[in-house]
């Protein structure tokens, strides 16, 4: 079976298998190329059956090692070969099946919620100092000029959504849904004057934000909270997620948007900044959905419309960001790689695979296999912004976001 998909997948690149009796075989042609060696034929059999989630067991447990190359040079031989829909019936087979169940694999009630949250976000904050940017932004940077460094990608990032909500006047009420280390809640409250809530589902990520918030002198102007979407009260003139949409689940997206719609005052803006995928509905990856976000699932921009139509806010912009987080998992990945001595320091050499898999394996999803990011901002009036996007552009020129107070990281050396 694993023979059978090998031969049948790869087309465009040069992977060689490495059999458990020494033998070996070779599949497609041209670079880039990569060999990998399976040392047990159980785990052979297994990927033949469950390839998308046996492979990055196998590698993560050792059973597989790659020989030559990286498993990122394996991982990009087998996505671009998926991402060109060279896919044997028996993949086609699992992704149907779990894509008609996974309204069981997302369903996430408050409680679920913030289990899964904790799974992932709840590691040391040690850890996401080793491949993140000085602010800890753990989400799509923006690339917008030629040779940028991360960082300033990543504050690039943050004037590029501020600009969407249009602060047009001090002491706006915004609230941040999904605020991670405070970042982005810290810069609106110190550069646009506003009044921030942060709200989050980690107490790893809860206790820095507002150690930040108190070091940057903006306590009073910027607070965070350990609070589920659902549960938050009031009016905001301007509400904002980024990266915690894909975390909601298909089956919740209407309470989701049904909560935005209440809390949004009726002049306010919402900006929902998501990964999304360009090839309609879907399923998570089993292995993310194992080991690296459960409950998670990156939607379809024509699911998300769906259920904003439903819930009465008005679509009024839409920006694709293609290749962004290519490139930011590509920076993540590289530092990840010259910091790894001190990550297996922290956690063991099984946990340093599997987060050098998951880094790999998405920069080669947003590579090769349609994942993009969603930019889509909403308004409850029609008339409430401006008729063209001048407005954006103006605005965003004139921020210069560099780092709200003291980073996550010089917090801690303190």
């Amino acid at each position: 079976m694993l023979d059978t998909l090998l031969a049948g997948l790869v087309e465009h690149g040069t992977l060689t298998f490495v059999w458990p009796n020494g033998k070996s075989s070779v599949y497609g042609a041209g670079g880039p190329r990569a060999t990998v060696k399976l040392h047990d034929w159980w785990t052979y059999f297994r990927i033949g059956l469950k390839p998308e989630l046996a492979f990055g067991e196998a590698y993560v447990d050792g059973r597989l090692t790659v020989e030559e190359g990286t498993i990122a040079d394996v991982l990009e031989i087998m996505i671009s070969n998926m991402g060109s829909n060279r896919l044997l019936w028996l993949v086609r087979l699992e992704r149907l099946w779990r894509r008609c169940s996974r309204s069981i694999a997302q369903f996430n009630p408050a409680s679920r919620a913030r289990k899964n949250v904790a799974h992932h976000y709840d590691l040391s904050g040690a850890l996401y100092d080793l491949f993140l940017d000085a602010d800890r932004q753990y989400s799509c940077a923006y690339f917008n000029e030629p040779k940028m460094t991360l960082d300033a990608a990543q504050a690039a990032k943050k004037r590029h959504i501020a600009a969407k909500l249009k602060f047009d006047r001090p002491g706006l009420s915004v609230l941040d849904v999904g605020s991670g280390w405070g970042g982005l809640g810290l810069e609106l409250a110190r550069e646009a004057k506003a009044d921030v809530l942060g709200i989050t589902l980690s107490t790893e990520q809860l206790t820095v934000a507002n150690q930040r918030a108190v070091a940057a002198g903006l306590a009073e102007k910027c607070r965070f909270e350990l609070k589920d979407y659902r549960a938050v009260e009031g009016s905001f003139d301007r509400i904002v997620s980024v990266g915690m949409f894909e975390h909601v689940g298909v089956a919740f997206f209407d309470a989701f948007f049904l909560k935005i719609h209440e809390l949004l005052s009726p002049d306010g803006v919402a900006l929902l900044h998501t990964i999304g995928r360009a090839d309609g509905p879907g399923a998570t990856n089993p292995w993310i959905a194992k080991y690296i976000f459960p409950g998670g699932y990156t939607p379809a921009l024509s699911e998300v419309m769906a259920s904003v139509e439903r819930c009465g806010l008005y679509v009024t912009d839409v920006e694709v960001l293609r290749l962004h987080y290519a490139e930011t998992l590509k920076e993540w990945r590289a530092r990840f790689r010259k910091n790894r001595d001190k990550a297996a320091a922290l956690y063991n050499e099984r946990f340093c695979r599997m987060w050098e898999y998951y880094l790999a394996g998405a920069e080669m999803s947003f590579r090769y296999d349609h994942g993009v990011v969603f930019q889509i901002q909403l308004a409850k009036r029609i008339e409430t912004l401006p008729l063209t996007r001048d407005y954006m552009i103006e605005s965003e020129r004139a921020m210069r976001f560099a780092g709200a107070g003291r980073s996550p990281r010089a917090h801690e050396a303190a």
